[in-house]
Formats: structure tokens, sequence, C-alpha cells
């Protein structure tokens, strides 16, 4: 079984964001880049397929430029056995995310191809269904579990009020979310063993943008609470307050 993993640079969730001077893209100093934690949850799950069956590769493929190549040595540390980097332009458009990533996985044409649900800096959920629509497969989305049965992948997503199974011929694309694939911590043996894995450097095939960032702010600092008293007798104040100045009741 060889499976691709998608995976994205992204700020490090905890970091405290500034917007540039130019108003549409973060202020990128001091910020520190990571593997999107949803990604971390596809590279668990590609590892514990290719350990359960005893055999095949996980390689990770990323869109961006010299600096992603970081982001894949993390992929490799946790286990991972090679990595492409698809050299090109990052953009908010989904849709020219996933023909780039298309382009690569057509040719190498495996029969699983995973991805977090969303990135941690977008947030669209957009790239996955977009890779498999484009590559004419079918796609489970947010499946926090799955397993392989015989030439189908069953797909297990929580839903309001239980559990969705959906079951998938292969080949197949599979976004993750967090559930059954809490990620490994890389040990010092996988770091030192990922700077000698294989990281391959491709022209990105990419396509016009047409998604942009016309202007980004922070969001609006929270007014200070109000202690309306304490105890029951605080109480009808609350609801007063509740009602003819918050107008929620």
């Amino acid at each position: 079984m060889n499976i691709i993993v998608c995976v994205k640079r992204v700020p490090d969730t905890e970091t405290r964001i500034r917007v540039g001077d130019d108003g549409t893209a973060i202020d990128p100093s001091g910020v520190k880049y990571v593997l999107s934690p949803y990604d971390e949850f596809a590279v668990e799950a590609a590892l514990r397929l290719k350990e359960e069956a005893g055999e095949g590769e996980v390689t990770v493929v990323t869109l961006g430029d010299d600096a992603s190549q970081e982001t894949l040595r993390t992929a490799l540390a946790m286990g991972a056995d090679r990595a492409v980097l698809l050299n090109g332009e990052v953009t908010p458009d989904g849709l020219a995310t996933a023909r780039a990533l298309a382009a690569e996985i057509q040719e190498a044409d495996p029969p699983l191809v995973l991805l977090g649900v969303k990135a941690a800096d977008h947030d669209q959920q957009q790239v996955g269904p977009m890779l498999a629509t484009l590559l004419e497969r079918p796609c489970a989305t947010a499946v926090s579990n799955f397993e392989l049965k015989d030439d189908a992948v069953v797909c297990r997503s929580e839903v309001e009020g239980g559990t969705q199974v959906v079951e998938l011929p292969l080949p197949a694309v599979v976004t993750i979310t967090k559930g059954e694939f809490e990620p490994r911590y890389a040990s010092l043996k996988g770091i030192m063993a990922a700077k000698r894995k294989p990281l391959e450097t491709k022209d990105a095939q990419t396509s016009p943008s047409r998604l942009s960032v016309k202007t980004m702010e922070l969001p609006p600092e929270r007014e200070a609470g109000k202690i309306v008293g304490e105890g029951p007798e605080a109480v009808p104040e609350l609801v007063r307050l509740l009602r003819e100045e918050a107008n929620v009741l």
C-alpha cells in the first residue's frame, strides 16, 4: 500500500498574529511555522496503515517555497519515507492548490490519498474534495477513523447523534480530523533519519489564482464584562440587562 499525504506549512496556532503593513497578509516576522495539526493526523493515519500492513511507502507532498522543506522534514521525522516539494506560490485559492497537487498525484496514482480535513490558516476544508474531483475518485471528509477492507476503505465520521460509516472503493481520497489518529512524537532517531531521507523538489504545475485577499484586520477588542451582583439577589437585574440591553430575551 503506497499512500500519499498532502500537507501544508502554517503559522503555529499559538503564534500571536499581527497584520502586515499592506493589510492583506500577516506579518511573518517572528512567526513560527509548523506542520498543520490536522495534517499531522493524516500522516499518523498513513504510518499506522503502513505498519499494520508491514509494507508500503508513505510519501508527503506539499505546495510551497523552500521554507516548506522544514515542514516536510517534520513528517519524515515522524516516519514518512519520502517527500516531494512542489515549488510554487501558495494562495488562498483551494482549487489552484488542488490542481497543483492533482498534477503530481495523477502521475504517481496511489491507491489512497490522505489530507487533513482543513488547514489551520485558511480553514476552508476545500482542497480534499476538490482534489478528489480532479482525480475522479470518491472522497470521504472529516474522518476520525478508517480501515481497509479488501479493495475498499471503510470510513467513520462523528456526526450529531452518532457515527456515520461510509465505504469507498479504492483508489480514494480521505480527509482526516481529530479522533483515533493522535500523532506520535518524532524520536531523536527519527529526526536524524529524516535528514537522509529523499526530498525531491519539482516546479509546481500551478494555475492562476482566482481568489485574493483584499484586506485583513484583527477582531475588535471585547468590551469589559459587568458584575451585576452576587447570589440569587442578582438574578432580577441580570434578567433585566439581558432583556433590555443585550436584547437576547
